[in-house]
């Protein structure tokens, strides 16, 4: 789960990090009285969606497509600016490297004290899956895309991992901050606020946190100029707080009506559904799919224990994304019965008036009581005994195209 930069600078801020004051804002009068109860000259106007690369996007309007304003990062030097600068993001569409084309709508705005910065860093925390302990990675070229940065210096990124029971250690945070150039004042102030932010990612249950620019001041204080924070979606049960942070305008609407329903879906490009239980199971019928030449629609897992208003409701998911040209079930039958997935499909395909080519491959539990009341059913469901038939056919019946 991912929050806005001002939810996240709040947190930064109740956790005693360092970050300049600022203001959420929804409208332009908001934003003017932002200005002016910061009472500085200069302020950052930022847009607030859910991805990256927001200061170098363009936006759009979202009824005639044309450009409105490059950039959906502004510096103010006045309160017409802010003004201008506020009518210009609200409401409208803006596009980045991380949004795709369709971009976001932009609802909310943060206003922000300007900071007299003399450096630029990135940092960010985020779990190594292969050595299973957090990864702190930093570099002096902040304010830039570090992906670059990764690919054409990959030297100029500092890497070390934390034990998260033992927790940073003053040494390792030092020998970063050395490592970035830094000396004097500015290795304590970024040891104090590193240190600060790594047991900030561990009691949060974070999944990445990343500040891109971290600063360095004139006096040699270090703030946290930016604020990207993700969750573990599984741990969420222990944070209610966090919970309410969730801003479901930011996220696939279909996602969010299936996790609702208890089923992991995640939408994707291709043209054929998959519905499938077990999340290693799903992979693997999509990567079969591929294997002939298809693109599966959806990553979309009923789980263990699905039942036939679940099954029903996912075809309807999978059914709502108009590039879907078929589907693929795919069930082995554990703790799940196939005879009671079958008769899911049944329901489904009559509650739907499905026309597209349905594919169902069942093995396991019940799973020959599963295949007969699917011959018997009477409707154009083809069944398959293997994944590599049923994946084979589906491909076929939609015509292998895109």
């Amino acid at each position: 789960m991912n929050i806005h930069e001002y939810q996240g600078k709040q947190l930064f801020r109740d956790a005693g990090l360092a970050v300049q004051d600022g203001v959420h804002c929804t409208t332009v009068e908001q934003a003017l009285a932002a200005y002016d109860a910061l009472g500085g000259n200069v302020v950052a106007v930022k847009s607030q969606i859910h991805a990256g690369g927001r200061g170098k996007g363009n936006l759009y309007s979202p009824d005639s497509g044309d450009l409105v304003m490059e950039g959906g990062v502004k510096i103010a030097f006045s309160r017409e600016e802010v003004e201008t600068y506020a009518q210009n993001i609200l409401g409208n569409v803006l596009v980045t490297k991380q949004t795709g084309t369709d971009g976001k709508l932009v609802s909310n705005l943060y206003v922000e004290g300007g900071c007299k910065i003399a450096h630029e860093y990135y940092l960010a925390i985020l779990i190594d899956r292969e050595e299973k302990m957090p990864l702190i990675m930093a570099s002096k070229e902040g304010g830039m895309d570090i992906e670059e940065v990764a690919e054409e210096t990959p030297e100029a990124i500092f890497r070390i991992h934390v034990d998260p029971t033992a927790g940073l250690q003053r040494a390792d945070a030092e020998g970063l901050a050395n490592s970035l150039g830094m000396s004097g004042a500015a290795v304590d102030s970024f040891v104090e606020n590193v240190s600060g932010l790594f047991d900030l990612f561990v009691s949060k249950d974070c999944s990445m946190v990343e500040i891109n620019p971290l600063v360095r001041t004139e006096n040699d204080n270090i703030v946290l100029l930016d604020a990207k924070v993700g969750f573990d979606e599984s741990a969420l049960f222990r944070h209610p707080d966090i919970l309410e942070l969730r801003d479901l305008s930011e996220e696939e609407p279909t996602e969010v009506r299936a996790n609702a329903a208890g089923l992991s879906y995640v939408k994707l490009d291709g043209n054929i559904g998959c519905l499938v239980n077990g999340a290693g199971l799903a992979m693997a019928t999509m990567d079969v799919i591929k294997l002939y030449g298809g693109e599966p629609a959806n990553f979309l897992d009923v789980g263990g224990g699905a039942n036939e208003e679940q099954v029903t409701t996912a075809f309807g998911i999978i059914m709502e994304d108009p590039n879907v040209k078929g589907i693929l079930v795919n069930i082995f039958g554990g703790i799940m019965r196939c005879d009671i997935i079958a008769r899911g499909v049944i329901a489904a395909t009559q509650a739907l008036k499905l026309e597209d080519p349905l594919v169902v491959r069942l093995v396991g539990t019940n799973f020959e009581e599963g295949r007969r009341i699917l011959s018997e059913s009477g409707l154009n469901i083809h069944t398959a005994e293997t994944l590599a038939e049923g994946a084979q056919k589906i491909v076929e019946l939609v015509g292998g195209e895109n």
